[in-house]
């Protein structure tokens, strides 16, 4: 049924280009043609030669017409390779940008659930070898049907008993391709699967070499990818054990077409009064090849699909993945004032671990809301749902009063400006870093928001300035350095509302002061989250949540909750006590 449901869905891919497929239909049909027309005329040329007396300029026009036919089909032949490779790659190109689009549109939840070496490996190995199939399909598949039918029309036409003789041994070698290809549908599903855990694991492996290499694990490491690699290397011999069954065992029931065509026709050419002469002879044994030559082709092609309808299935997967739901209510919205009312929130990543209960907060537009606590207490996931990253299980949060359920998430987001711990940056320049979220500023708003970041100086000392080209590691830049990048995105789009998550902890304590104070700035008048551990950079803050198992337990200004003498007090004394 999953198997189906595949083929539906490649076909639907398919669809859009019938015309093309038509017109590959028809150059086959002329590769068909030409190449079950030539050997006639070698049989006329054949039949001359042993007729007698030889004449030159006879034999010479039925050879020189089969050699202008053979350079016409291979014309066509060449034509309908490209025409095939355009019609595949049209159809993959679309195939990765759903992909790609999809991915856009998954919940956060999903790309948890499954590492990123598999989703990658869904985009790129999976779609290659996809393709690799579907091109096999459209070049063999269509002239192999295409020979197999005019050939056996050819047979008939010349002499019906050994054309008879011929389609009784056919069913022989499909009954055997479609044995073994059944079979070795869910062996190459497999691979698929561990060919995305070793990718998944050579990206971990590759994105965490630091930590490999300070603790020691290269050993522990190598081990582990040696298991998946032996997984891997057992899986494809064994898949390709049996699909390799296919050609060699087509191939037997093919030689016995061949030899009782060449009995057969023998036969009747050497009787007192011969049934065909030595030239249809010569263009049966031709055709006993052309006949089943395309058998050990399709079951070739057969044997790919089912590796390229197993990778199909895996990337149907994650395009047939549940998206990101909007509610049919939900608009559009404006640059907003701000507030922000948690109401009985409730939330869990699963269902065994409760992590938020019954949350309630209110935070007045243009307030500095600090959140601190212990770790894995939920300040980031607060930040989460604030986002919808993640919607809430119970309860609602409002902004300006409305339910956040209600505005369309790339409105909601537009209206946040995020600084995270983890620096993000993109392959580009400096400034294609910095106007990420608005691509049309001016040089002097980039340098302007640069400064106001105190990235300007370091930017200035790298090569090219701003033109400096960096990878998605940052190449040369400090961990300090991307944060300041992330940062002057922040003061280039001066969002109305601000989320800085840890956004300071990279950077060094002098440099921190100053982006403390820029943040000041830049904070005034818009409402603020702010997510910290070191306690000393949310002093100033209008309220801070403190927050312990998913609750608020204490809430006030950073002198009320030292009078208070209670968690955040004692939170307080421990980063500071000498």
């Amino acid at each position: 049924m999953k198997k189906n449901h595949t083929i539906r869905k490649v076909l639907a891919y398919i669809r859009p280009y019938l015309v093309q497929i038509l017109i590959t239909l028809l150059l086959s049909l002329g590769v068909v043609a030409g190449t079950l027309y030539t050997p006639i005329l070698i049989g006329r040329a054949i039949d001359l030669c042993v007729a007698g007396q030889i004449h030159m300029d006879a034999i010479a026009r039925p050879l020189l017409a089969a050699a202008v036919l053979i350079l016409g089909t291979s014309l066509l032949q060449w034509l309908l390779g490209i025409l095939n490779a355009n019609i595949t790659y049209a159809v993959v190109r679309k195939m990765r940008r759903d992909a790609m689009c999809k991915i856009h549109r998954l919940p956060l939840s999903y790309l948890d659930a499954h590492r990123v070496g598999d989703t990658v490996n869904r985009v790129i190995s999976d779609v290659d070898t996809f393709s690799d199939g579907l091109l096999l399909g459209f070049t063999q598949f269509f002239t192999g049907v295409g020979t197999i039918l005019g050939t056996l029309v050819f047979m008939i036409v010349l002499n019906k008993w050994i054309a008879l003789l011929v389609f009784a041994l056919t069913p022989l070698s499909l009954f055997v391709a479609k044995f073994i290809a059944e079979h070795t549908h869910d062996m190459f599903l497999e691979q698929s699967r561990i060919k995305a855990e070793q990718t998944a694991l050579i990206n971990e492996t590759v994105t965490a070499q630091k930590v490999i290499i300070a603790f020691s694990q290269g050993k522990q490491s190598l081990e582990k990818f040696d298991g998946v690699n032996r997984r891997l290397s057992k899986c494809a011999v064994r898949a390709l054990f049996y699909s390799s069954l296919t050609n060699p065992s087509t191939r037997v029931v093919n030689n016995l077409v061949y030899l009782g065509v060449a009995l057969v026709g023998g036969y009747f050419c050497i009787g007192a009064a011969p049934l065909m002469s030595v030239g249809t002879l010569a263009v049966f044994l031709r055709y006993a090849n052309q006949y089943t030559k395309p058998f050990n082709e399709i079951s070739g092609v057969i044997t790919e699909l089912q590796n390229a309808l197993a990778c199909a299935e895996r990337i149907f997967e994650l395009l047939d993945a549940d998206e990101i739901a909007e509610l049919p209510t939900a608009t559009d919205i404006d640059r907003v004032d701000g507030s922000i009312v948690f109401d009985c929130v409730s939330f869990s990543y699963t269902r065994e671990k409760k992590l938020i209960k019954d949350f309630n907060f209110s935070a007045a537009a243009g307030q500095r809301i600090a959140i601190v606590g212990p770790t894995g207490c939920g300040k980031t996931t607060l930040i989460n749902l604030l986002m919808r990253f993640y919607d809430v299980n119970s309860g609602e949060i409002r902004l300006d009063g409305r339910p956040t359920t209600e505005i369309l998430r790339p409105a909601l987001r537009k209206n946040f400006g995020m600084v995270l711990q983890d620096t993000w940056l993109r392959e580009g320049t400096i400034r294609d870093n910095i106007t990420m979220g608005k691509p049309n500023a001016t040089d002097e708003e980039v340098i302007a928001a640069a400064k106001a970041a105190h990235a300007h100086h370091f930017i200035t000392t790298l090569p090219d300035g701003y033109d400096t080209y960096i990878d998605e590691s940052g190449g040369a830049l400090s961990a300090g350095q991307k944060q300041l990048l992330c940062i002057s995105r922040i003061m280039l789009c001066l969002p109305p509302m601000l989320i800085l998550d840890e956004a300071t902890s990279s950077i060094d304590t002098r440099t921190e002061l100053k982006i403390q104070n820029a943040f000041a700035t830049l904070t005034k008048g818009k409402t603020s989250f702010i997510v910290a551990h070191r306690l000393s950079t949310v002093r100033t803050a209008d309220c801070i949540l403190v927050m312990r198992d998913g609750n608020i337990v204490e809430h006030g200004t950073h002198e009320e909750l030292l009078a208070q003498n209670g968690f955040y007090a004692s939170l307080w004394n421990a980063q500071f006590s000498i």
